[in-house]
C-alpha cells in the first residue's frame, strides 16, 4: 500500500480537475479526496497499491483536456484508514 500527497499547480481549478481526478482515481481502484486550495492549485490524497498510485499521479501530470498542468509535487503521507472512496471535498 502507497499514501502520498499531491498538489498540482497550473489551470486546474475551474476545468473539471476534481471530477475528472475522482473518475481516473476510481477507475484505478484508489481510495482517498481531492480538494481546490485558496492558492488556486488542486490537492490530492491518493491512496493504494503503488502501481496504481503512480499512474494516478502520471494522469495527474496532464489532467483533463482543459487543465494546464505547470508543477506537481508528491510528499509520502500517512495511511487514512477512515478512507473507503475516492471523494472530492
Amino acid at each position: 500500500m502507497k499514501s502520498v500527497r499531491a498538489r498540482v499547480s497550473g489551470r486546474v481549478q475551474g476545468v473539471y480537475y476534481r471530477a475528472s481526478a475522482q473518475r481516473e482515481a476510481r477507475r484505478l481502484g484508489l481510495r482517498g479526496w481531492v480538494r481546490n486550495l485558496p492558492d488556486g492549485s488542486v490537492e490530492l490524497h491518493l491512496e493504494g497499491p503503488p502501481a496504481a498510485v503512480d499512474a494516478m499521479l502520471d494522469w495527474c501530470r496532464v489532467g483533463p483536456p482543459a487543465a494546464r498542468v505547470d508543477r506537481v509535487e508528491v510528499q509520502d503521507a500517512p495511511a487514512d484508514e477512515a478512507l473507503t472512496t475516492f471523494e472530492v471535498r
